[in-house]
Formats: C-alpha cells, sequence, structure tokens
C-alpha cells in the first residue's frame, strides 16, 4: 500500500496561484502511517506559504462540524467515532437521510455554521462535501478550515440513487479557506481523477488514499488512525 500527497494552495486570496504539484509516496510496512503524516506535515508547511495555513489551533479552539454524506454515518463510521471522541464536536443532522434534498441539506449546514459561537472546521463526507460547497455563499461566521473525505461525482449519470445529481455539479469556485481532500483510487462513488480535477479547482491539498473504497466503514475504515493524524496536523496549522 501507498499513501501519497499533492501540495496545492489551499484557499485564501491567492488561490489562482497554485504551486506546481509535487507528488511523494510513502511506502513500507509498520512505519507507513508515521511516514504518510510526516508527508502530510511537509505538504502543510509548503501550503502554508501560500494559504492561510501557518498558525497554531487545537479542536477546543474551534467548533467541528460533522457533516455526514447519503443515509448518515452509522457507529462504526470514523466520522460517528470523531464526533465522540472530540468535545467540541457534533453532527449536522438532516431531516431525511435516506431521500436527501440538496436545498435542505445546504441550508442545515449554513444554520450549523452561522450558530458557532467559534471558528469552525467543517469535516465532510460523500454526499456531505458537495453539500457544504453549495453552502459556503450563506456562511456568516468563520471557517478556518475543511476536512473534505471521498467526493462523490454527483455529475456523473451513473451514480446510483440517480437522485444524487441534484447535488451537482460541484461550485468550482477557490475556496475561502484552507481544505484537505482525501481521495481514494478505487472509490465506487468518484474516481480519483475527479477528485483530483475539484481539489485543483478549490485550491485543496489533495491526499491520495491508495485503495480505500469510499473509505467509511464498510472499506475498513472505522478507526481510521491515518485520518486521525492527518486531520491532527492539519488542525494544528490553521490559524486562530
Amino acid at each position: 500500500m501507498a499513501f501519497s500527497s499533492v501540495s496545492r494552495s489551499a484557499g485564501g486570496g491567492n488561490a489562482s496561484a497554485l504551486t506546481q504539484p509535487t507528488r511523494e509516496t510513502a511506502t513500507g510496512n509498520g512505519a507507513i502511517i508515521t511516514n504518510f503524516t510526516a508527508l502530510v506535515a511537509l505538504s502543510l508547511d509548503r501550503t502554508a506559504k501560500l494559504s492561510h495555513i501557518g498558525g497554531i489551533m487545537k479542536a477546543s479552539d474551534v467548533d467541528i462540524l460533522i457533516i455526514p454524506g447519503y443515509t448518515n454515518s452509522g457507529p462504526d463510521h470514523w466520522q460517528t467515532r470523531w464526533e465522540a471522541k472530540l468535545s467540541t464536536a457534533r453532527r449536522v443532522e438532516q431531516a431525511e437521510w435516506s431521500k436527501p434534498v440538496r436545498e435542505d441539506w445546504v441550508a442545515r449546514i449554513a444554520e450549523e455554521v452561522n450558530a458557532s459561537s467559534r471558528p469552525v472546521v467543517l469535516v465532510a463526507h460523500s454526499l456531505g462535501i458537495p453539500s457544504a460547497i453549495h453552502a459556503i455563499p450563506h456562511f456568516k461566521k468563520k471557517v478556518a478550515g475543511a476536512f473534505f473525505v471521498a467526493p462523490p461525482d454527483v455529475a456523473n449519470p451513473k451514480i446510483r440513487p440517480k437522485h444524487l445529481m441534484t447535488f451537482g455539479p460541484y461550485p468550482r469556485d477557490p475556496l475561502p479557506f484552507p481544505a484537505i481532500t482525501v481521495a481514494s483510487r478505487n472509490d465506487p462513488f468518484g474516481s480519483y481523477e475527479h477528485a483530483d480535477d475539484v481539489a485543483a479547482s478549490w485550491g485543496s491539498l489533495l491526499i491520495d488514499a491508495g485503495e480505500s473504497g469510499h473509505i467509511n466503514a464498510e472499506s475498513g475504515h472505522g478507526p481510521w488512525p491515518e485520518g486521525t493524524m492527518v486531520f491532527a496536523q492539519f488542525l494544528s496549522r490553521l490559524k486562530p
């Protein structure tokens, strides 16, 4: 298994000026998690020169909004585990998880962001990502950063269930905050190339998770220690 990162400008006023993509790969056995985290830290340090990143922030400094995707994240999902572990994390609850309506999901995310008393960090998985992106124009409170995992290709006519296409296409404006996008090489809901494309348009740091499926409990990503450490690295580099 191999992990790699592609360094780009992550949000901010210089979103149109991307760094040259730099791909680095970590291989090995027992040390792979440490190596992967080190690569992400290196990429974040490089990105800091062109973005908001570069401060010192702890989980206690922010409101962490957990934004699940289609059908919600179950008890074994890494999002649910993070919500239970992080005292400042809370889930954006949707009225209808099985038959999502874009306008309703977007409104709920904006409502939670705007109700926050501290800077917000978004942690979105799958359909939660396009929902969060569509909600950005409605944010009245500061978003310090976003951690996006497994972006689905909601503009693809082959996506199922088909009504998920109502969440596409993705807005491609540069993000006004730093972001990491984690993508899999064999995600059944969106190709790695698609994730690379949208991450580039947003100015997001792209993390190649290898063949990791949809990066959920079904693909074996319940505890997901690699994701936990990468998120911690990202959070520590955000400005308060």
